[in-house]
């Protein structure tokens, strides 16, 4: 009988692919296994055994597996099931599923290696110079990997140069497989078993009496066994005797101490973490009570607390109850930085329970947190993270939190499987049958509807934690400011005045502009010129701090001309304003006073939202001037003032949700102020403050706000009423996508009749050197689903059936809000 496995490679395959397997390796596979396969000429993949069977692929010769790399599984089969809604709901492969849940140290890939042809003779004579290079380097080297070549003959593309050598038979390639995940070893030492007795030790530091150094080593030895009964680390005993480690490398050559390793997770937790949680206030306490009541009934339950209501308090109370049950959790938040302030407050609860898994950690700690998770061990029962923690392996899964639900950061855009975070949390929640909370100030429409229609259970909690005031929001006009002369670059007079009576009364602010870079746009007075991006449909971004032009969207840069390129002038200005402008303004303005920024420039590290949080926290910063990082439930206690620069740029935004949006976002950093027992103020600038948005933000209407814009849903067939799936087309040939999207939008209205939109070019329609093209479908509420998209999928493989189609990328993005 003949054994067949079929595997999901991390790579965008419609379908499994299929092995040949021997009887052996059938009975031990499991699925779940990673096994590495050939796939292609030469290229070898590590892939997941899917499924053990006796029937031949019919249209293909299956070939072997190399070899397998697991002993028991590293995907569990529940989570296989979710990764398969995944791929069938958001309309990718389950192979770009796998590719976006696995920690890339579980993804070996093959290196291609370089190796001299011994049987050749070659001619010094006969080789282009770049290929002597390579040869001559062969001479030396037994084997190259092609990253070797690259620093060698110090340009990018040279693999034409190594298949023209391997043509001429004087290179062989051949791939190997390499282990990409390491773990940490951690270095100790012990005195050698024959100096345990006295006398033989007495021996021992006698015949050191000329060694100094080595004898200091031993006695600070002595000194830490006796103090610390564990065993001991050799950057301790470098610290402790002051000394290098060549040191304690000759005792150990010597023979008089033995090293040995241990393995150890590379993120520790280090402190007490015990303190009980804090006790709830009355609010809190119903509002609890009535999420439980809510959850026997609800499977998901919507939490809406207004800022600073304490709903975090809540969370560590619901958390609480699952660890007493022997249940993980898993914590979902919009952004890396919200988990850094978040971790340490769970952590002096939970202690070493929690584990942290996000995109800025790196592949090797990202590995351990799965390992910890699959044992189901003592230190992953609290998992937090960004959206990507929800594709981990959760074993006993009992409540998944994900807070701040509205932020749109829980959407996935690029690259596939496109996954919105909180609807995926939620059928994650239904297959573990675990319940799912949803918190926010602002919740999204789609989950207020819900929850109205009764498909969710709702919580309101309206008060803030101590009974503290909502802050006070003063909308000021400043086309009335300019008109009055009353402006200071980009600071009206009243918001001066409130910045200096905050700060003479000790307190911090916060200044909200959602533009990094100085300015958006630098223009030539003369002629009206002004420097485009050449791979986008885009001005280029001046910054300041590196006296330089950048393109946000592709990341060209070039240094800032000091004349116009097209009349020669020196007649340069900029126009609009960003947050390094802001930061400038207020350091001329409060001079006396430190002043900070953040946004995507300065947080690039991995502890660079750490540094400053932290700094903000302690009061290192008096005033923090930032993007949209800042709106996201950080909880600073001493902002008094908060300030929007511009609150139009916001509104105008050509996008169904812009008004929806920009509600959450003001009323989330008009949230930052007042957070303990002083009353906050919020100034919003702005041109036209009779807007019906401002307007519902300042007096903290979110219900009007909400029945409003249903109503516009309603009547122009938008989501939560209609569903949405978006269809880009990318080409570098402007004609070819316009053929391109008016056939794909001819055969989709065969099908949709009217549902179907576009095809439109987006506001910018050329990114990376690609013009883009998209199309709406919108489906009724009792139009089938599943029908749609596999009616969607024929016509695209259709489309790729066309000759001249083929190069064009096709984008499906279901739920692309």
């Amino acid at each position: 009988m003949t054994y067949f496995l079929d595997v999901i490679l991390p790579i965008p395959l419609q379908k499994a692919f299929t092995y040949h397997i021997t009887k052996a390796e059938a009975q031990f596979l499991k699925t779940g296994m990673r096994v590495s396969v050939p796939f292609g000429k030469s290229k070898i993949y590590t892939a997941l055994a899917y499924k053990v069977h006796n029937s031949p692929p019919m249209a293909y010769e299956p070939k072997t597996i190399h070899q397998i790399l697991d002993e028991i599984p590293v995907v569990t089969q529940k989570q296989l099931n979710h990764w398969e809604w995944i791929a069938k709901y958001y309309m990718c492969s389950l192979g770009e599923v796998m590719r976006a849940a696995m920690p890339n140290a579980f993804i070996l890939e093959s290196e291609t290696i370089i190796l001299k042809n011994e049987a050749a003779e070659v001619k010094d004579t006969s080789l282009k110079d770049d290929e002597f290079l390579i040869y001559e380097a062969l001479q030396y080297q037994s084997a190259l990997k092609i990253q070797d070549v690259v620093s060698i003959l110090d340009k990018k593309r040279v693999l034409p140069v190594i298949k023209g050598m391997v043509e001429k038979g004087i290179l062989h390639l051949h791939e190997e497989l390499y282990e990409k995940y390491q773990p940490k070893l951690v270095r100790y030492v012990k005195l050698h078993s024959d100096y345990t007795n006295e006398s033989d030790l007495q021996v021992l530091l006698d015949s050191l009496s000329r060694a100094p150094k080595q004898r200091q080593v031993l006695l600070s030895l002595f000194t830490l066994e006796a103090s610390e009964n564990k065993p001991i680390k050799v950057t301790d005993l470098t610290k402790r005797s002051q000394t290098s480690t060549a040191v304690i490398k000759a005792l150990i050559d010597k023979g008089i101490l033995d090293e040995y390793y241990v393995q150890t997770d590379r993120v520790q937790f280090e402190g007490e973490g015990v303190s009980a949680s804090k006790q709830l206030s009355d609010a809190q306490e119903t509002a609890y009570e009535e999420i439980t009541t809510a959850f026997k009934t609800k499977a998901v339950t919507l939490l809406h607390g207004v800022t600073s209501s304490g709903k975090t308090e809540i969370y560590v109370k619901l958390i609480e109850e699952q660890l007493d049950t022997n249940k993980q959790v898993l914590y979902l938040l919009p952004e890396i930085a919200l988990t850094t302030q978040l971790v340490q407050r769970l952590q002096d609860y939970f202690g070493e329970k929690v584990a942290v898994f996000h995109s800025r950690y790196s592949g090797n700690e990202r590995v351990e947190v799965w390992h910890n998770l699959l044992q189901d061990s003592e230190k992953a029962q609290v998992i937090i993270g960004a959206r990507s923690s929800l594709l981990l392996p959760f074993s006993n899964l009992g409540l998944i939190i994900v807070d701040e639900e509205h932020e749109q950061s829980y959407k996935q855009f690029d690259p596939a499987p496109r996954y919105h975070a909180r609807d995926a949390a939620i059928v994650l929640g239904a297959m573990h049958e675990a319940k799912t909370l949803l918190g926010s100030a602002t919740p999204s429409l789609e989950s207020y509807f819900n929850a109205s229609q009764g498909k969710y259970g709702l919580v309101e909690l309206t008060t803030r934690y101590n009974n503290v005031l909502m802050p006070d929001i003063e909308l000021v006009d400043l086309a009335d400011k300019y008109k009055r002369k009353r402006m200071k670059g980009h600071f009206s007079d009243r918001l001066i005045e409130e910045m200096t009576e905050t700060l003479e009364e000790g307190f911090q602010i916060i200044l909200f502009q959602n533009r990094r870079g100085f300015s958006p746009i630098v223009e030539c007075t003369t002629c009206g010129h002004s420097p485009q991006c050449p791979n986008c449909d885009v001005s280029l971004t001046y910054h300041q701090y590196r006296d330089q032009l950048r393109c946000h969207y592709c990341g060209f840069s070039t240094i800032m001309p000091k004349s116009c390129e097209a009349c020669g002038n020196a007649t340069l200005d900029t126009k609009g304003f960003g947050t390094e402008q802001i930061e400038e303004e207020v350091k001329v303005l409060f001079p006396d006073h430190k002043v900070a920024r953040m946004d995507l420039d300065t947080t690039r590290g991995k502890y660079g939202f750490e540094k400053i949080i932290t700094s903000f926290e302690q009061r290192d910063i008096d005033i923090l001037v930032g993007t949209q990082m800042l709106t996201k439930g950080l909880d600073f206690r001493y902002v008094k003032l908060v300030g929007i620069m511009n609150a139009d740029n916001l509104l105008n935004f050509p996008d169904f949700r812009a008004h929806e949006r920009s509600y959450q976002l003001m009323a989330q950093v008009s949230g930052r102020a007042g957070r303990t027992d002083v009353r906050g103020k919020v100034l919003i600038q702005t041109y036209n403050p009779h807007h019906n948005i401002l307007q519902q933000v300042s007096v903290n209407a979110f219900k009007d706000m909400y029945t409003e814009q249903m109503n516009d849903r309603y009547n122009y067939k938008y989501p939560p009423i209609y569903r949405l799936i978006k269809i880009t087309l990318k080409h570098k040939d402007y004609n070819r996508v316009n053929l391109a999207a008016d056939w794909y939008a001819k055969s989709l209205r065969q099908v949709f009749k009217a549902n179907v939109l576009g095809p439109e070019f987006p506001p910018i329609s050329r990114i990376r050197n690609l013009f883009n093209k998209n199309i709406l479908v919108k489906i009724p509420q009792q139009q089938s689903l599943a029908k749609t998209k596999a009616a969607i999928l024929k016509i695209d493989n259709s489309f790729n059936a066309v000759k001249d189609f083929r190069s064009v990328r096709v984008i499906l993005n279901v739920d692309n809000y």
